[in-house]
């Protein structure tokens, strides 16, 4: 085991990478172009890479690469050079689902860690044991795990052996991302990075002998998502999942940005150094802006997953997005009173803003004027990408976050 949990955070992009890192990750997990599971464009170079790894090491972080799809025979032959590419660039692991991989990874670089991924479908102390004797430094469980068979599996594995576990993020409907939906509708495989999330669409029920007669399932007024699983959400029991023997806390998000990966790990880093002050606490209280802090991303509705068995795993109340905020932009630099800053979305003046800043601390400012790149007061920041600046009172620090509150509907 660790000598503390790790919090590991995703990095679908450079700049993800280095927010995660600034947020609060004590490690990253990324992908290059193939072999990743995310198909979508936001992986990163070979170049991005090894950057992002120059950029983690130097703070004292790690970079683990993701090499979890199921390859064919065919793409096996780029995997020697991929992996020794990986390796040169400066990986401290790979997460693995498949044996040939696994194989491959010890012959081409037997100084990087191998981890098995969730994809490997770990959900028993045996499974893990044989991921350890091939050669695992750490398993990725199965999200359908409950807290007493995850410590379970703690207790029968070799104590060098590291137990990774999901705690925030979206989450599969089928088991350990096991699912043919995206395959069967689309020709689009889940297994190979490119789920084109059936599960998430909005279906109707049809009764054979009733053609064209849609009948209502009834759950939200937006229709019914009966495949759709809620978010994870884990920080109101984040010591439970500490004291069963977990040593990486993972929060799933490769696909998504930049603001969300700071705000979700700034969170998780509160929650987390919260329980490490005091790991032996009867009482495990979490702070109130931990919650809030997560409240201000784009999520379903949040769920205790499985944790604490099938029970609370399925009560489901609601399946439709919750988007109460919006991502402004990023304070570049603060000097003498003055915030320079990149616009990612609009606002105007008398608008209400917060800035979530690195160390997790919340700054709230209603600015007095806006001046564009040309120094001319405008109303607002309808350019993307702009520069602008913004006067602040309280110092700010380099890659501060902007949002507010989105107005309400009519």
């Amino acid at each position: 085991m660790l000598q503390q949990p790790e919090l590991l955070a995703p990095a679908g992009s450079l700049e993800t990478l280095k927010y995660a890192v600034l947020y609060g990750a004590d490690a990253v997990y990324c992908a290059l172009p193939e072999f990743g599971m995310r198909a979508a464009p936001v992986n990163l170079t070979v170049g991005e890479l090894r950057e992002g790894c120059i950029f983690a090491h130097a703070r004292g972080k790690r970079v683990y690469l993701t090499l979890n799809t199921l390859p064919t025979n065919e793409e096996l032959k780029k995997l020697p050079q991929y992996i020794q590419d990986a390796a040169e660039a400066g990986v401290d692991a790979f997460i693995i689902a498949d044996l040939g991989v696994l194989s491959l990874a010890k012959k081409y670089a037997p100084g990087v860690e191998r981890h098995f991924s969730t994809q490997a479908g770990i959900t028993n102390y045996a499974a893990a044991a044989a991921a350890y004797e091939l050669g695992a430094k750490r398993v990725v469980l199965a999200r359908e795990l409950p807290l007493t068979e995850i410590a379970q599996i703690r207790d029968h594995c070799p104590a060098d052996l590291e137990l990774e576990a999901f705690v925030h993020g979206a989450m599969c409907m089928s088991v350990s991302g096991r699912c043919l939906l995206s395959s069967y509708m689309t020709g689009r495989s889940g297994n190979r990075g490119e789920c084109a999330q059936p599960c998430r669409w909005k279906y109707a029920l049809v009764e054979e002998r009733r053609p064209g007669q849609y009948m209502e399932i009834g759950e939200s007024e937006n229709g019914s998502y009966i495949l759709n699983a809620n978010d994870l959400c884990t920080a109101p029991f984040l010591d439970l999942i500490c004291k069963a023997g977990v040593d990486s806390l993972k929060i799933e998000g490769r696909a998504k940005t930049f603001y969300y990966v700071a705000s979700v790990t700034s969170a998780y880093r509160r929650a987390l150094d919260t329980y490490l002050r005091d790991p032996f606490a009867e009482d495990f209280v979490l702070p109130d802006d931990v919650i809030e802090e997560l409240n201000r991303t784009s999520h379903r509705h949040y769920s205790p997953g499985f944790y604490f068995g099938k029970e609370q795993a399925l009560q489901t109340p609601s399946h439709t997005y919750v988007r109460e905020w919006d991502f402004l932009g990023t304070v570049d630099e603060w000097a003498d009173g003055v915030a320079h800053c990149t616009q990612r979305g609009k606002f105007s003046l008398g608008d209400s803003l917060e800035v979530l800043q690195p160390d997790g601390h919340v700054v709230t400012l209603q600015p007095k004027w806006i001046e564009n790149e040309a120094g001319e007061r405008v109303d607002s920041t309808p350019h993307p990408m702009m520069r602008y600046t913004i006067p602040c009172e309280t110092p700010l620090m380099p890659c501060s976050l902007l949002r507010m509150r989105k107005a309400e509907e009519a």
